[in-house]
């Protein structure tokens, strides 16, 4: 398909979240709100982590989750916002390759970087004598990387596949940002094989990734119930899979619906978006700040000692 010849559209229309003047302004604030508690609560976490040398390597991992919860959100959030004041909401082609391209390169990492993690967890409560050994910092670093490269592939094959495609008539895309099935609708060609292809890549993959994850905490809360007389060493391990149980299912969950099943439109499509690129990112640092008693513990020695040099 020789694609270069026929791509006519240059730029996309966005049709938002709604057309009415109120409600976007109601949503404004409220995503707005979303937003800006996103940034400082995961840049908390990092500072946290990163100033703190007694957190182990999970944190280590955690930190790296924020950071991509920050990316993440920041690929769609701002640029929604700005639309919630545009009359004509428009997006150029090769805007919208990139933002189709990092959603799935920080998507996919994520979902890697949450095996990584339940990888972690083994290796906490099935050897936890040997655990500083093997999730040592080298590896740890070597995890994260191939994480991220993971990703980066991924999202390399979404993108290959998409700009291959003839885009010679209709524009608009019923959403407030650009994925791939939304882009795959108004192409000018059988996109059936480029489809199956791109549910395979990341509907196939979230659903494995989702239950093997499961499977793994279902295992591991088994085993630490065996030895529920062990005390707060227990009973903190359980809370931390419980924890990553959480931001498992809110993660996986809405990819899996939105990427594992045929592009076609359905009336949950937008508000299971929003939910996935603006409201699941805030999660992240309620869930293990609250949640952790050594994060909050850790950040308040950071905003005390912040609080006393400035006294000084």
């Amino acid at each position: 398909m020789e694609t270069a010849n026929y791509t006519k559209v240059t730029e996309f229309v966005l049709t938002g979240l709604s057309q009415t003047r109120e409600v976007q302004l109601v949503l404004f604030v409220i995503f707005l709100s979303f937003y800006l508690f996103i940034l400082p609560g995961n840049i908390l976490i990092i500072c946290t982590i990163r100033l703190d040398p007694h957190l182990t390597s999970m944190y280590f991992l955690l930190a790296n989750l924020a950071f991509l919860d920050i990316w993440y959100s920041s690929i769609t959030a701002p640029k929604m916002l700005i639309d919630f004041f545009v009359e004509r909401k428009i997006i150029s082609f090769g805007g919208c390759i990139a933002q189709l391209f990092f959603l799935h390169f920080v998507g996919a990492s994520e979902m890697f970087l949450l095996t990584v993690m339940a990888f972690d967890r083994y290796a906490a409560i099935c050897r936890p004598l040997h655990y500083a050994t093997i999730m040592n910092p080298r590896l740890c670093c070597i995890l994260v990387a191939l994480s991220w490269m993971g990703g980066f592939i991924h999202s390399i094959i979404q993108v290959a596949l998409i700009v291959r495609l003839p885009f010679c008539g209709p524009n608009e895309l019923d959403s407030y940002f650009c994925d791939i099935t939304q882009v795959v609708r108004i192409a000018c060609a059988n996109t059936f094989p480029e489809e199956l292809v791109m549910i395979c890549s990341s509907g196939l993959i979230s659903v494995v990734c989702f239950i093997a994850l499961l499977m793994s905490y279902a295992f591991l809360l088994a085993l630490l119930k065996k030895h529920s007389g062990s005390g707060e060493d227990t009973n903190r391990a359980m809370s931390t899979c419980y924890s990553h149980i959480t931001i498992v299912v809110l993660m996986f969950g809405p990819s899996i619906y939105i990427y594992a099943r045929p592009f076609d439109s359905f009336s949950l499509d937008k508000v299971v978006s929003v939910f996935h690129t603006i409201i699941f990112p805030l999660l992240n640092p309620i869930i293990y700040t609250l949640r952790n008693k050594e994060v909050k513990a850790a950040m308040r020695k950071l905003v005390t000692k912040y609080i006393l040099c400035k006294e000084k």
